[in-house]
């Protein structure tokens, strides 16, 4: 992953190749052995936002991880025209390598509407500067691996704030671990909402899988632990800016079969729900 947000918006700068076809590259100089899934279902929601006329805006992406990416090389990523309606737009992308579908996403957008509104309340948990700073959290756990840290994931700021079992919940057993991070990207970013919706999508692979541990007393990058996404959604509620503080409020409701299934809710630090998350993974035990 880039070590700043320039980085990260210039790896969600497509290249076209022909209609509905693009080519993503990828960051110089990461030492990930296979590409992070968050960079391939963020170059995927770009390539299917430019494929869309500018009054729909998309409000659900639905994403499958089905290879490990090779950081070495390019991905291609096809955009399938699958449904040009009067309110809602329909998109696919397949992300390629080496001749193979590495991802598969299906997009939909939508013409702005007027309805019924409600939404969850955001729990009271403190601002982002009462939180932890990841990279102080890091040097605590292992002083050594903050540099990497730095180099891997220094494109957005993230704030711990909580985890193990939701004390906020009169009935804990029902809530088996929450998670609470908040974040931003590091830096300013332009002010196209293409770029903050793919921007938020790179992020929300980051730490969602994590919170199917907590239960188990274990953390996502632990030698015991072989994770790996498997598949993806998101649902984009309003408007937002990644560059400015949202609140990943992580539950995960069920693990088991080496599988561990998480949700989300994303909200803006004035208490407005902007998008909600879901992802199922793999944290299969090293044995």
């Amino acid at each position: 992953m880039p070590a700043s947000i320039n980085e990260v918006v210039d790896l969600l700068d497509l290249e076209p190749l022909e209609v509905g076809l693009f080519r993503g590259r990828q960051p110089v100089n990461s030492r990930l052995k296979r590409v992070f899934g968050g960079q391939v279902a963020a170059q995927a929601t770009m390539a299917a936002q430019l494929t869309v006329p500018d009054d729909r805006r998309i409000h659900s992406l639905h994403a499958y991880f089905i290879l490990g990416g090779d950081p070495s090389i390019p991905i291609v990523y096809d955009v399938e025209n699958v449904r040009d309606g009067r309110s809602f737009t329909t998109r696919r992308v397949a992300a390629r390598q080496h001749g193979e579908i590495i991802f598969y996403m299906t997009a939909s957008f939508q013409r702005d509407e007027e309805g019924w509104e409600h939404q969850d309340a955001m729990p009271d948990i403190g601002s982002p500067e009462d939180a932890t700073s990841m990279t102080d959290l890091i040097h605590l756990i292992d002083e050594g691996s903050v540099e990497m840290w730095h180099a891997e994931w220094g494109g957005y700021d993230m704030r711990y704030v909580s985890g193990g079992r939701a004390d906020d919940d009169p009935s804990p057993e029902r809530v088996p671990a929450i998670q609470r991070m908040w974040f931003k990207a590091a830096g300013e970013l332009p002010d196209d909402p293409r770029i903050h919706n793919a921007a938020f999508t790179y992020y929300s692979d980051f730490s969602l899988l994590g919170a199917s541990l907590v239960p188990h007393g274990m953390i996502i990058n632990s030698p015991q632990v072989s994770p790996a996404s498997l598949d993806h959604t998101v649902w984009f509620h309003r408007p937002f800016r990644t560059d400015e503080w949202l609140l990943y409020d992580q539950t995960s409701p069920w693990a088991g079969s080496s599988r561990g299934f998480s949700t989300a809710k994303v909200y803006r630090q004035d208490g407005t729900l902007v998008a909600s998350v879901a992802q199922e993974g793999l944290i299969r035990p090293r044995r």
